[in-house]
Formats: C-alpha cells, sequence, structure tokens
C-alpha cells in the first residue's frame, strides 16, 4: 500500500472525531480543525476514485470525468457556503484556488522534482494554451470588478446581469476547452499519461489483474462526495466564528485557508508525479484545476447564487484581482520554455509567501 494511501487512510478517523465536536459542543475553533483535516482524505479519496473509475470508462468519458469532478471538493464546499450566506468568504476561495494552483502547487513540484533531477521537461504548447485561457478568465473576472472602479453610479442590477453574461461566456469557454483537449487536439495532452503506462504492467495477465473494480470505485466516488458534503456543513458551520476568534480576516480565509483543505487531492498528485519526473501530468494538474475552478466553478457558483437567492457576482476585491493576475503572469512566464528547475520552484512559493503575507496583513 502506497504512503498516500496510508495518510489518507489514517486520517479519516478525523470524521467521527469532528461529528463527536460539533455535536458534543467542543468549540468552534476544534469543529473548525478537525472538520478541515477530516475534509483532507475524502478529498483524496474522491480524486482516486475518479482517476480509477476514468481508466475503465476510457480517454474520452475518464477525460470528462476528471474534468467535472476534478476539483468536485472545492464546488461542494464553497456551494455550501455561499447557501450559508458568505458570499466573501466564496469569492476569495475561488481567487485563493487559482493562486494556490498556479504559484504553491506548481511551485512544490518544479521545487521538489528539481532537488530529484537537475532539470525537468514538459509540454510548452499545453502550458501556453492554458496559459492563454487563463489569462482571458483573469480578463473576464477583472471586467466586473473595472466597471464599478470607473463608475460614479454603482447599479446592483446591471452588475448582476454583467456577471451573468460573463458566467455564461466562460462556461462555453471551458466547454471548448475540454472539446479542444479531449477530441480535436488530444494528442497533446496523452505525453502525461503515457509516462504512467510505461510505469504500469504489460502483459495481459497484469493488466487484467490490476483492472480496478469498477462497481467498488463507483461506490467509492459516490460515498466520498456524500461524506465532503456532510464534512462542509461542519466546516463552513465553524468557519467564520473559529476564524474571526484567531483573528484572521473572511479575505484571508477564503484566499488562504480554504484552498488548502479543498485542494489537497491535486496537490498530492501534482508533486508525486513531479517527484516520478512526469512534469508534464504535474503541470496539466496545477494549470488545469486553475481552469476549471476560472471557467466553470465561479460561473456555477454565479448561476446558482441566483437561484437560491444568495446573489453572488463576479466583482472581486481589487486586490483579489491583482494577486490573481500575478500568479497567473508569473506562471505563464516559468512554463513558456517548457523546462523547470528547482529554482524555478522557489520562485513561484517565494511569490506565493509575498502574496500570504500581503493578504493576511490586508485591511478589512
Amino acid at each position: 500500500m502506497s504512503i498516500k494511501n496510508i495518510i489518507s487512510l489514517g486520517l479519516l478517523v478525523f470524521i467521527p472525531i469532528s461529528v463527536a465536536a460539533e455535536y458534543l459542543e467542543w468549540g468552534s475553533l476544534v469543529v473548525f480543525v478537525t472538520s478541515a483535516i477530516a475534509i483532507v482524505p475524502l478529498a483524496i479519496w474522491l480524486s482516486t476514485a475518479t482517476e480509477e473509475v476514468a481508466i475503465v470508462a476510457g480517454p474520452s468519458i475518464g477525460g470528462l470525468l476528471n474534468a467535472v469532478f476534478g476539483n468536485a471538493t472545492e464546488l461542494i464546499i464553497a456551494l455550501v457556503a455561499l447557501k450559508e450566506g458568505l458570499i466573501d468568504i466564496v469569492k476569495a476561495s475561488i481567487t485563493g484556488t487559482i493562486i494556490s494552483n498556479l504559484l504553491l502547487v506548481m511551485g512544490l513540484s518544479m521545487f521538489l522534482g528539481g532537488l530529484r533531477y537537475k532539470e525537468q521537461e514538459f509540454q510548452p504548447v499545453v502550458a501556453r494554451v492554458n496559459g492563454s485561457t487563463m489569462t482571458l478568465a483573469v480578463v473576464a473576472i477583472l471586467l466586473p470588478t473595472t466597471v464599478i472602479a470607473t463608475s460614479n453610479v454603482i447599479d446592483p442590477v446591471a452588475i448582476t446581469r454583467l456577471s451573468i453574461t460573463v458566467a455564461a461566456v466562460l462556461i462555453v469557454v471551458y466547454a471548448l476547452t475540454v472539446f479542444f483537449s479531449l477530441k480535436t487536439h488530444s494528442y497533446l495532452y496523452e505525453v502525461g499519461l503515457a509516462d504512467l503506462e510505461e510505469e504500469a504492467p504489460t502483459t495481459d495477465h497484469q493488466l487484467t489483474e490490476h483492472k480496478p473494480n469498477l462497481p467498488l470505485w463507483i461506490g467509492v466516488l459516490l460515498m466520498a462526495t456524500i461524506a465532503v458534503a456532510f464534512e462542509s456543513e461542519i466546516f463552513v458551520g465553524a468557519v467564520e466564528e473559529a476564524t474571526k476568534g484567531l483573528g484572521l480576516t473572511p479575505l484571508f480565509t477564503g484566499v488562504i485557508l480554504l484552498p488548502l483543505v479543498g485542494g489537497a487531492a491535486e496537490y498530492v498528485t501534482a508533486v508525486r508525479v513531479a517527484i516520478k519526473n512526469n512534469m508534464d501530468l504535474s503541470v496539466s494538474v496545477a494549470m488545469g484545476s486553475s481552469l476549471l475552478v476560472a471557467l466553470l466553478v465561479a460561473p456555477i457558483l454565479v448561476l446558482i447564487g441566483q437561484v437560491i437567492g444568495q446573489p453572488m457576482d463576479l466583482n472581486f476585491n481589487l486586490f483579489e484581482v491583482i494577486a490573481v493576475a500575478v500568479a497567473v503572469a508569473i506562471a505563464n512566464l516559468i512554463s513558456l520554455d517548457g523546462r523547470s528547475n528547482w529554482l524555478e520552484g522557489v520562485l513561484l512559493l517565494a511569490t506565493y509567501t509575498v502574496l500570504g503575507a500581503a493578504f493576511y496583513f490586508h485591511p478589512v
């Protein structure tokens, strides 16, 4: 059994602990910490189950499953927070997830992979396509904020309509990027998977022996999704009071803390394959997760917010937008040549640390 599976199994003990903390009223801070830890192994199992089902389903359906469930944990947490009316935290978590994937996940991958290999290579074409799409997402997110910043009169109805329009465009763009990666230009995205297949068993007997148990993994997928939703209810219920008690602002909580909880699966996967010298897959996980949040999760939250009576627009804090633009620009610059080393990983991590400090000291 791998270290990843041992850790993810061991941390499941925090599920009953968090439930006990909630119902026995051990305090918001204890509930917050235990439920946050409980979500981490669930996120890992949700990601693992998606990957296993994708193997059996084949490249097209498997790719679609990964596209839909890739950031399911972040989406579930955000939906629960939106339902509770924590709109500022939800908005901050969107920008925070983009920033953490581009800077923290890619930074850790390049740093730890670079310590083992002097220089690592990946497909620059894929990085450029993802970078271009991320630039569009940043522009789309920036526009509603800019409209408000440059208007003398702020019309909430106009901002809402603009946000819905932008959300619809982003969803269409995401659908086209999925079609691009799975159909018309799928060969660009197969390199990372091919590297993994080289390590896999090759004989017919071994392939049959290692074929995933589809009913089992579908069950794990459903159970993990339900468990994440349940734990998210507990987590979100305690997050406001607990972070306020720690002196943390909703901005810092959403940008830094929530992505660390919801994005555990991406961190583990990206770093693990980078250490195996598969930077193609590592970069695709980091940048693909950012794209999923910017082009699908954020628009879905805008549309669902209108339906459930918790209207959310794309008018982000101006500093959040600047931070996302900085993260996208630096990630694009570093990934342009299709090569990475440990120093580039340090640069990404340093940028993330500086931005994290800025959000921590940012006035309310």
